[in-house]
């Protein structure tokens, strides 16, 4: 279904706005986040439509400055790992605006949406699909990190919720943390029924077992508990909450 879809790609433009060095394109992302993020992780995307300068200039900043290198040294990797979380969140937010802030990504306009519009980033015409698949993780699996699974936003309900804040290299190891406790403290995504010895866990964790498996727990329960504050028995069975693809509007 993606290969058939492939053809049907509709290029997205970059906005009209001044490319700015990283210290003001991040200022303005920042602007963003605090200004029409709420404490669920939803966005006002109605009023972000309307004052959009920050988030223009944000993106214009994503589209054509390159990814950082890959580098041998902690501190190069976070800072690495930490513009390809906020490149992906705040082309997600973009995306939205430019595909008039639909309702759902579910059926065809999750295609639509994640495989057929082509965004510049870094440089380089690619669907949020490829960014993800192609540029986030195979970076994060060569680094053994995880738990950028829950710290990418793709603006529907079952995602990781967007924080408030943007990711820094300084931070990103408590940011990272944080998100991933967050994460699994929604029943939603970690919720064991004892008496069915059945662990429910979010659909992320199927979509993206490799990730997690073998290197970071001997299974995905394993993996859970090790974010949690009461671990579940890991011979229990599996299970996959079905993914809420409502966009995460404040506004809905």
């Amino acid at each position: 279904m993606l290969i058939a879809l492939a053809g049907c790609a509709t290029r997205v433009g970059v906005p009209n706005a001044p490319l700015a060095k990283a210290p003001v394109a991040q200022a303005a992302w920042a602007g963003v986040l605090d200004r029409f993020v709420n404490p669920r992780g939803e966005v006002d995307f109605t009023a972000l439509s309307q004052d959009r300068a920050d988030l223009d200039g944000s993106f214009r900043f994503v589209a054509d400055t390159p990814l950082p290198g890959d580098a041998a040294n902690p501190a190069d990797s976070n800072q690495r790992l930490a513009h390809l979380i906020n490149a992906y969140n705040a082309k997600s937010m973009f995306n939205m605006i430019e595909s008039a802030i639909p309702r759902r990504h579910a059926g065809l306009k999750k295609l639509t949406f994640f495989v057929n519009r082509k965004l510049r980033i870094g440089g380089e015409e690619r669907s949020p699909y490829s960014f993800e698949n192609d540029a986030v993780r195979p970076y994060t699996r060569r680094i053994g990190e995880p738990r950028v699974h829950f710290a990418l936003n793709c603006s529907a309900l079952a995602c990781p919720a967007l924080p408030r804040t943007p990711f820094t290299a300084t931070d990103l190891p408590q940011q990272l943390a944080f998100e991933s406790a967050a994460f699994f403290e929604r029943s939603e995504n970690f919720r064991v029924h004892y008496s069915a010895r059945t662990v429910w866990l979010s659909e992320i964790r199927n979509s993206y077992t490799e990730d997690f498996l073998p290197d970071h727990g001997r299974n995905l329960i394993d993996y859970a508990n090790r974010h949690v504050a009461a671990p579940a028995p890991i011979d229990c069975a599996v299970r996959f909450t079905p993914y809420d693809r409502t966009v995460a509007n404040s506004q809905r």
